[in-house]
């Protein structure tokens, strides 16, 4: 299935909960908390301005980013969670 974001709207694949504290102390299910990286799949062509023309995206497919712990919506597609937020949701991009 695909899925193209409207606006500013971006898709993001979940990463994986982490299973282990630092000191490698085993997490159950019950404990792992929902994670707030993920890398983004899909952006949407941008928010519409008060001139009518779009403002360009800050992210890009395949950009890994931080967002809000309760921002956006969850959605299952083909059996993979992902994240549906606008661009203002995200807090940082991460580079290497």
């Amino acid at each position: 299935m695909k899925v193209k974001p409207l606006d500013d709207r971006v898709l993001v694949k979940q990463c994986d909960a982490e299973t282990k504290t630092a000191g490698g102390i085993v997490l159950p299910d019950s404990a792992q908390e929902k994670p707030q990286r993920g890398i983004v799949q899909q952006c949407g062509p941008g928010k519409m301005l008060d001139s009518g023309e779009r403002g360009g995206m800050s992210v890009k497919s395949g950009d890994e980013v931080f967002y809000g712990k309760y921002a956006g919506t969850e959605v299952q597609i083909d059996q993979e969670t992902y994240v549906i937020l606008r661009e203002s949701d995200i807090l940082a991009i991460l580079t290497k």
